[in-house]
């Protein structure tokens, strides 16, 4: 019997939990995935509790990412580049965290088969999130511009730092000028939790040009407002679901050395929402 769980806050809203329990179920592997709400204070305790009941493995979700690395006594290349873990393996009692949202972000857009030589990119979040996003774009060839926004304007510089590190030229704008300048960008990316669970959405309908690529990161409801807002322009839509499907069969083989079961992954976030068309 192995245990795995999900840590973040908020957490209620995670699809990990099935999605993981039903690989599990697929493969016969007497293992269970559940989830934690764990709040920043609570975090250092939180992971000494996970070591002592021996966890075999969990998952971390915002906002986390970044702050778990010094509760860690490994962390893989990815994770080391992006300084953000999502996925953490117990390693004869050590904590181990890898980064597998780097390749789960540009997976979908691997699978659409965009052409990034000459692509413009506009990035909202600065988060833990955000930086997988920056490490995954700069190791594609062709990228030429990234701007970056965020609500915390210093958050914005630092991941810009992040992304000059790693070979990515960027530069920073505010929220409101963002949104104003959107038009413009091939690819533009939520990586903020606004519409998670809400009817929110980061740019407006007329803030989105129909030739444009709208990637949302959020994942809870599948058509979040932003995406629907990307629809209705006649823009290239890419769901979170697709990048959380993505990472979490990555995690999965981590974990257990054996090959994701993605189908029936797949068939348990469809359980709970259904597949856009």
């Amino acid at each position: 019997m192995r245990t795995y769980c999900i840590i973040g806050d908020p957490v209620s809203h995670s699809l990990s939990p099935a999605m993981h329990n039903a690989a599990f179920k697929s493969l016969g592997l007497d293992y269970v995935y559940i989830a934690y709400r764990v709040a920043g204070s609570e975090l250092e305790a939180s992971i000494e509790s996970l070591r002592s009941v021996k966890i075999a493995g969990f998952n971390v979700t915002l906002p986390h990412k970044t702050t778990v690395l010094q509760y860690l006594e490994e962390i893989d290349v990815p994770s080391g580049k992006a300084g953000a873990v999502n996925t953490v393996m117990s390693i004869n009692g050590k904590f181990k965290g890898f980064n597998t949202d780097i390749q789960g972000f540009v997976q979908p857009l691997l699978n659409r088969g965009i052409d990034f030589n000459g692509l413009s990119v506009l990035l909202f979040g600065a988060g833990g999130s955000a930086r997988a996003v920056v490490v995954s774009l700069s190791n594609v060839n062709g990228i030429s511009k990234l701007v970056l926004a965020n609500r915390t304007y210093r958050k914005s510089l630092e991941l810009s730092k992040l992304a000059e590190t790693n070979g990515l030229t960027s530069s920073v704008t505010k929220i409101e000028e963002a949104k104003a300048m959107a038009k413009s960008f091939d690819l533009v990316i939520n990586a903020t939790s606004v519409g998670l669970q809400s009817n929110d959405s980061i740019l407006e309908r007329d803030d989105i040009d129909g030739s444009s690529i709208v990637y949302d990161l959020v994942y809870r409801p599948v058509m979040t407002k932003l995406l629907e807002n990307a629809r209705e322009k006649g823009a290239t839509a890419i769901y979170g679901y697709e990048m959380l499907l993505e990472q979490g069969a990555q995690a999965f083989e981590i974990w257990t050395g054996l090959k994701a079961p993605i189908p029936a992954m797949k068939k348990a976030l469809f359980g709970v929402f259904q597949e856009p068309k």
